[in-house]
């Protein structure tokens, strides 16, 4: 465990309930029942510098929250806070794609920070009703700083779900497409839908390790056992791991299906214009013949009933040729 000589606590600042900071960087604050959170998006420069006037955090810390590189997710655990690295996913509609947003976290026995990379709506969302509603401050904040990062992660970990079930759907819609009429855009889909699982199992993979840690990082932190509390997120986190796991496999089955399917579509493309083929051949043969403007051939001087007889061969031979087919099952 790393340690430091001090942890420097904020002063505390005489402001209305969830109002910025009135400094340029932009900090929103909620105070109540001696728990401190404060919420600061896309932090820069200017939000870490202030900060480090403030919190004596490690600045291995600052300048993990300040690269724009992909953190690993990680606990590191110090003295008197913990700080956090998380993923979870967020659809990027400038790129069409799924992606991890980070969200950092220091958490100490009277403070929590969150430092989201992007915005995160269940936690706006949370921050919100902290900010707007008594009974919810006091239901997520009473309990103390370690309780409120549960119900943080807890709420992100439910977003999670709904993406699935978009994903789920998804793949429902390419099997019917498979199975019916198809369509031009099935490998496109295809190839989205696995890049979303892929984008997805990067994201919940790295994190499976972090959560088993974290009550014991956190305990200290809240009044009361919270190991059943953060067994519920491993849980949540498992069954999403399972589902991507099902969603991986069904959507390999389906690209396997749809490439079967085009193979089957291409054989009996083939197949019809072979047949058609044969059809034709002993066809062009008997108007060869015909055209060869040779008095040997029967009825080559009779005029229109020449034609005919030319004509009833062929229908002859086409037929026989078709009833064939049949026989052999080839059509």
């Amino acid at each position: 465990m790393a340690n430091l000589p001090s942890f420097r606590r904020g002063q505390p600042v005489a402001e209305p309930l969830g109002a910025a900071e009135p400094a340029g960087p932009d900090v929103r604050r909620i105070d109540a029942h001696g728990l401190t959170w404060l919420n600061i998006e896309a932090p820069s420069e200017a939000e870490t510098a202030w900060l480090a006037e403030r919190y004596e955090f490690h600045p291995h810390d600052y300048e993990d929250d300040l690269s724009r590189r992909r953190q690993r997710p990680k606990i590191d655990e110090y003295d008197e806070y913990a700080f956090l690295v998380f993923y979870f996913p967020r659809f990027d509609k400038g790129t069409g794609r799924l992606q991890g947003a980070e969200i950092d976290v220091f958490v100490a026995e009277d403070l929590l920070i969150t430092l989201p990379k992007e915005p995160l709506k269940p936690l706006n969302a949370m921050w919100s009703r902290c900010e707007t509603r008594a009974d919810d401050r006091d239901r997520f904040m009473r309990r103390g700083s370690g309780y409120l990062l549960y119900e943080i992660i807890d709420a992100l970990y439910d977003y999670c779900f709904p993406i699935l079930d978009k994903i789920g759907f998804k793949l429902d819609s390419i099997e019917d497409a498979i199975f019916g009429e198809g369509n031009d855009d099935l490998v496109r889909d295809i190839s989205n839908v696995k890049q979303e699982i892929i984008n997805y199992r990067k994201i919940i993979k790295p994190q499976r390790p972090t959560l088993r840690l974290m009550d014991r990082s956190i305990q200290r932190y809240a009044p009361q056992d919270l190991e059943l509390y953060f067994d519920d997120i491993v849980d949540k986190n498992e069954r999403i791991w399972d589902l991507l796991e099902g969603y991986k496999e069904a959507a390999e089955a389906l690209e396997a299906t749809n490439e079967a399917a085009i193979s089957h579509r291409l054989n009996d493309i083939i197949k019809v214009l072979t047949m058609l083929s044969g059809v034709v051949l002993p066809l062009s043969l008997i108007a060869a013949f015909y055209g060869m403007n040779v008095d040997a051939l029967p009825f080559a001087d009779d005029g229109w009933f020449s034609v005919l007889f030319a004509v009833g061969i062929m229908l002859a031979l086409a037929g026989g040729m078709v009833f064939w087919f049949r026989r052999k099952g080839w059509l």
